[in-house]
């Protein structure tokens, strides 16, 4: 019906590309417009101003021989002003941005290792946004962004590093936790040798305590007892102690204790020759 009345009509956020007998003359704003077709006049197509994006998905190897998938968005949009350029300069928009997104990314990732391209993919990005502003402005576009939002690399390879990482962690662990029964053998060594030293001081404090009894009693008996010396009262002390002993033996059912040819004797013995 518009072009019975010869009127068009552009929509909002679009461009319209008007021809006269088959020649570019102008391009048409949003609107609506007048051409009358009996004078040659019409509409070679519409333009789209909106912000396009293109996801692009580029195999590749690092420098470490690892092939990857890089996958890149790029968002653009035709310049109002160089409408024309943007018509009749490209017939297909996307394979073109493609073909320069795969050059850039290809000549740019086997440079690094595969840390390294994940660790740099900001300065990829920034590598493919500069050459496509250089070649697509030509064109009548505009790079409005470029991000890398993807790197994987091959699954055999994602699984070789995700072990390598839990070697790693358990690495760790096993360090962690030897650190930790070392220090706990080492204070538990420390803690048996505060205990064994406060039990040897604990037995001489016996020891000298028993010794000085025993002088105490040598030197009472010595004193209430005339004409008696104190290898006669340390005799006896031993024979006493002797008795002892055969009573706490023989009282203990379970004693393992083995005999042999002796007799009280022993002890005087045993002092005189320790005199």
């Amino acid at each position: 019906m518009g072009n019975l009345f010869c009127c068009v009509q552009v929509d909002q956020s679009n461009v319209a590309i008007k021809e006269r007998f088959g020649k570019y003359q102008e391009v048409l704003e949003p609107g609506c417009h007048c051409l009358p077709w009996f004078l040659g006049s019409q509409v070679a197509g519409h333009l789209s101003l909106r912000l396009q994006q293109l996801d692009v998905r580029c195999e590749t190897k690092t420098k470490d021989n690892v092939f990857v998938n890089v996958v890149a968005s790029i968002q653009y949009r035709a310049l109002a002003d160089k409408a024309s350029d943007a018509f009749y300069k490209l017939s297909n928009t996307r394979s073109q941005i493609q073909a320069y997104v795969f050059d850039v990314i290809r000549a740019s990732v086997p440079k690094l290792s595969l840390d390294d391209t994940f660790e740099q993919k900001n300065e990829i990005a920034k590598a493919v946004e500069e050459e496509l502003e250089k070649a697509m402005s030509a064109y009548g576009y505009e790079i409005v962004q470029t991000l890398i939002v993807d790197i994987e690399p091959d699954e055999h390879v994602k699984r070789a590093m995700n072990e390598i990482n839990a070697a790693a962690r358990l690495r760790l662990a096993a360090t962690d936790k030897a650190e930790a029964e070392k220090i706990l053998q080492i204070k538990r060594a420390e803690g048996e040798a505060e205990s064994k030293y406060l039990s040897g001081m604990g037995i001489a404090r016996q020891r000298q305590a028993i010794v000085d009894g025993l002088r105490d009693s040598v030197l009472g008996f010595s004193v209430n007892v005339p004409g008696t010396t104190a290898k006669d009262v340390m005799d006896m002390v031993l024979v006493t102690q002797y008795f002892d002993t055969m009573k706490e033996i023989g009282a203990s059912s379970k004693s393992s204790a083995v005999f042999i040819p002796h007799g009280p004797g022993a002890c005087s013995r045993c002092g005189h020759s320790n005199s």
